[in-house]
């Protein structure tokens, strides 16, 4: 039944209820195009009001203030890839096929959103940021999604009968690493013309199939020893708002991590907080710094080492791997990228990508050495940035596993070797 047939009351409450929603609709998309362009700092009322033709009383009768957009906005972000991934969706498709239908959604939803189609989708990390009970409702809600997408993805075939934490744990590093590249394929995706996807998502599916790995090679776990720094004197050195802010960053975002949490952790005033730094950017910025040097002497040392280079890239991502799931100093997360205000994001991404070339060099003379598979090196390399970089999540969950080790090859071996390797 549409409004037509409805007795006339009826109808005109209908057509009331869908130009609400519609206009919801509206404003929430417009609040996730300023998101993606300026980060949720810098959503506005009236930034989105101008948007949509509306004044930004009109907005508040929606929304009736920021936050309570944002968290739309988050929500709606997060219900948009649920249909992504589809856990619930085509039960009688096998672990691998829905892993192809997955990249096919998720390819088809990056061109809808490069044509303006759809709205930006906005930064789950963004949820952190949230003010509770928000904040835990989301997450948790999210995590729940992580799961049921382990129950389909299951643990690699050849796997299901070794030992560790068994087929479920397994199950579940595998289905946060394969959100973690799709979220962070959208810091990537702007490299390519849409009408290049098909084949970047066809060279991406035969990665996350067969892995990096020629067929039956296994990788170790090595962290290469770390020399330990000289611990910062206590106060408010430049060395402790970096920790702090780097852990609430990782923590609760870019816009949940505010000068207030990071001096209360530190037990000091905002005052002090200015006396060192002249602003949260140049903090955030440091911060960035500090984590992209980090990696930069993993690459170079693991480099210089006398082994394949298959063996090196193994050594660089157990090292960094090491370093985030540790939980003294992880590196900041690069999903806060997309969560930066644009002043700054350009810079930053484009070291991440400096980076990623200098994995794509080492994928790509394993290629010719013959220790790492036929793949494309610049998807591939982005991938490992992906792994490195949002391997934070897993912290939560690092009790399943008897060792750090344990975590970081069941974590890291669907990309080393594939969700579904080959002999």
């Amino acid at each position: 039944m549409d409004a037509s047939d409805l007795p006339r009351p009826a109808a005109e409450a209908q057509g009331e209820t869908d130009r609400y929603r519609l206009k919801r609709e509206a404003i929430i998309a417009a609040a996730a195009r300023q998101i993606a362009g300026r980060g949720l700092k810098g959503l506005t009322l009236v930034g989105v009001a101008a948007m949509v033709g509306l004044n930004t009383n009109s907005v508040t009768y929606y929304f009736r203030k920021k936050e309570l957009l944002a968290e739309a906005a988050v929500e709606d972000a997060l219900a948009r890839f649920a249909r992504v991934l589809a856990p619930d969706d085509a039960p009688e498709l096998g672990p691998r096929a829905y892993l192809q239908a997955v990249l096919a959604r998720n390819f088809a939803l990056a061109a809808a959103i490069r044509r303006d189609e759809e709205a930006p989708l906005t930064v789950l990390s963004d949820m952190r940021a949230l003010e509770e009970p928000a904040r835990s409702r989301l997450i948790s809600r999210y995590f729940g999604l992580v799961a049921r997408v382990a129950e389909r993805i299951g643990p690699c075939e050849a796997e299901s009968e070794a030992g560790g934490t068994g087929g479920k744990g397994r199950a579940l590093a595998r289905a946060q690493l394969l959100c973690d590249v799709l979220h962070w394929s959208r810091t990537w995706q702007r490299l390519y013309a849409v009408e290049d996807f098909p084949r970047v998502e066809a060279r991406l599916a035969d990665l996350l199939v067969y892995g990096l790995a020629p067929s039956g090679q296994g990788w170790q776990v090595t962290p290469l020893l770390v020399e330990e720094e000289e611990a910062p004197p206590p106060g408010a050195s430049p060395e402790a708002y970096l920790r702090v802010a780097t852990r609430l960053i990782n923590d609760r975002g870019y816009r949940g991590a505010s000068v207030e949490r990071i001096a209360g952790e530190l037990q000091l005033s905002k005052g002090s907080f200015y006396h060192h730094l002249s602003g949260k950017d140049d903090l955030v910025r440091a911060c960035f710094d500090r984590s992209f040097s980090r990696v930069t002497a993993a690459q170079h040392r693991a480099a210089a080492l006398p082994l394949s280079e298959w063996d090196k890239l193994g050594a660089a991502v157990s090292t960094l791997l090491e370093a985030q799931l540790g939980g003294e100093e992880p590196l900041l997360r690069d999903t806060a990228l997309l969560a930066l205000p644009e002043e700054i994001r350009p810079v930053a991404i484009a070291r991440s990508d400096r980076l990623a070339r200098r994995f794509a060099g080492m994928i790509s003379d394993g290629i010719a050495e013959g220790t790492i598979r036929a793949v494309d090196p610049a998807i591939a390399s982005q991938c490992v940035m992906g792994l490195i970089n949002s391997a934070v999540d897993m912290t939560a969950r690092a009790g399943r596993w008897p060792s750090r080790a344990a975590l970081i090859r069941d974590y890291a071996d669907p990309l080393m070797t594939g969700f579904f390797p080959q002999g």
